[in-house]
């Protein structure tokens, strides 16, 4: 059924033309002989007010209520409220889904976050959740253009691996072993199992995307990753999304420089393509939304050493609760005083400890072991801390196998791995940002659980 859009039609829509308007109702009042509906198809923050006269539709509106879908067909008039340019005077009215007044849970008041996450599969019809969603979308679309411009390529890594790219360990397990058997052995063969051996859903692809990029030099991944990480916290998400880029020939200096202009362009496209709904977020959820988008893209980011970054800690005077010593892995209070207080911008720390960072991180070249540092580097923004964390890879196959052996990786299960330093190795880097951190950076929403659609945390995984 063709039809034009809420947003288009409060946008260009041109007064005296025939329309037809498909959405949902948000409200409902009737007067004497005519009633307002307030009609909304998710394409803009706004409803438009659809004009019933009851008279003329015979009756018609008496079926409709809140959260009922509808079918309008009318002509485009002057809104004779305020608010908005224009109005819909209906001349046909058909109610597509109805909806009981009675059960509907998303009446006009206010509902908690906590209560709206119980109810993921209608949050989406609210002004927040509409919102969010539609940034969240033009996120997307703005990290694809930001790669696809620079001449990426989009890869797609497997959602299954046997590898342990973080060396975390919290990862969840993929089996085809019918586990409701009462009668399992004490230790499982997984020579029997589907892959013939352990396998895990993946926590990142930068292990796989490092192979691309030894072929096809500028790559990037964007897609699910999981962390069994038993974290119920505003912050962590089983499962979320990961975007990861991976460049060869290329150093820590230049993956800094494309996370500074990656982020920068990620915030200029959403001012541009959502300004209504960053306005709500800045006047309803958080007024720091917008300051904190204009530091981003209109301030340079600082760019500061680990260590530099500890002793500017030590002698701030102020009182953390986590301590301050050099070798220790930085806190979120440590990340945001650093980005909020001492910087009031975004701030870039590199080269970390060895012994806080992954294997497969560059070491540093230099004579004090006790200080061994990594190419590492962390983005730092204020209000959220870390927002993306990168580094350049070791492309030195032995410095890369002992580094591998001094962690309790096997050298052997990571063959094909080491391979790429065998055949071709040049230096190389990337970085991972987590898609939702960004998005709940971006629009100032206070749990992480309330910028994904259907988030999977510790004892949840409804819808």
């Amino acid at each position: 059924m063709a039809h034009t859009r809420v947003g288009d039609l409060l946008k260009t829509g041109e007064i005296g033309t025939a329309v037809t308007l498909q959405g949902w109702v948000r409200t409902k009042r009737e007067g004497k002989g005519v009633g307002f509906l307030e009609v909304n198809d998710g394409s803009c923050l706004a409803s438009i007010q659809v004009v019933v006269v009851q008279e003329s539709l015979g009756g018609a509106l008496k079926q409709v209520n809140t959260g009922a879908a509808v079918q309008v067909l009318g002509t485009l008039v002057a809104s004779q409220g305020k608010g908005q340019r224009v109005e819909v005077q209906a001349q046909t009215l058909t109610l597509v889904g109805a909806a009981d007044a009675e059960t509907y849970p998303l009446q006009k008041k206010r509902h908690s976050f906590e209560f709206l996450r119980e109810i993921a599969h209608l949050r989406p019809r609210t002004n927040s959740f509409g919102a969010v969603f539609r940034v969240r979308n033009t996120c997307a679309m703005a990290v694809h253009q930001f790669f696809q411009e620079r001449g990426f390529l989009w890869v797609h890594t497997p959602m299954i691996t046997v590898s342990d790219c973080e060396g975390a360990g919290e990862r969840f397990q993929v089996t085809a072993f019918d586990l409701t058997q009462p009668a399992l052995p004490p230790k499982l063969d997984f020579t029997e199992d589907f892959f013939g051996r352990p396998a895990y859903l993946t926590v990142s692809g930068q292990l796989e995307a490092e192979i691309m990029a030894m072929a096809l030099t500028n790559v990037y991944t964007f897609g699910p990753t999981f962390r069994a990480e038993n974290s119920n916290t505003s912050r962590h998400l089983a499962e979320f999304w990961m975007v990861e880029p991976e460049m060869a020939f290329c150093d820590l200096e230049g993956d800094a420089d494309l996370a500074e202009a990656f982020l920068k362009h990620i915030f200029r496209t959403v001012l541009e393509q959502c300004p209504e709904d960053m306005a709500f977020f800045q006047e309803r959820i958080s007024d720091r939304v917008l300051d904190n988008a204009h530091k981003i893209i209109d301030e340079p980011f600082a760019r500061i050493s680990y260590t530099e970054a500890i002793a500017l800690l030590e002698h701030s005077g102020h009182a953390f609760e986590f301590p301050v010593h050099w070798g220790i892995d930085l806190q979120s209070e440590h990340e945001r005083y650093l980005a909020e207080v001492h910087f009031q911008r975004p701030v870039v720390v590199m080269d970390y400890p060895a012994n806080i960072k992954a294997f497969y991180m560059r070491l540093n070249d230099q004579v004090d072991p006790q200080r061994q540092t990594v190419r590492a580097m962390d983005v730092l923004v204020p209000g959220i801390g870390e927002l993306i964390g990168g580094s350049q890879r070791e492309e030195r196959l032995e410095v890369l196998e002992q580094r591998m052996r001094s962690v309790g990786l096997n050298p052997e299960d990571y063959w094909w791995y080491l391979d790429l330093r065998r055949f071709g190795s040049v230096p190389h880097a990337g970085f991972g940002l987590g898609f939702e951190r960004l998005v709940q950076f971006m629009t100032g929403m206070g749990n992480i659980r309330d910028v994904i659609p259907f988030p999977r945390y510790p004892q949840n995984a409804e819808f």
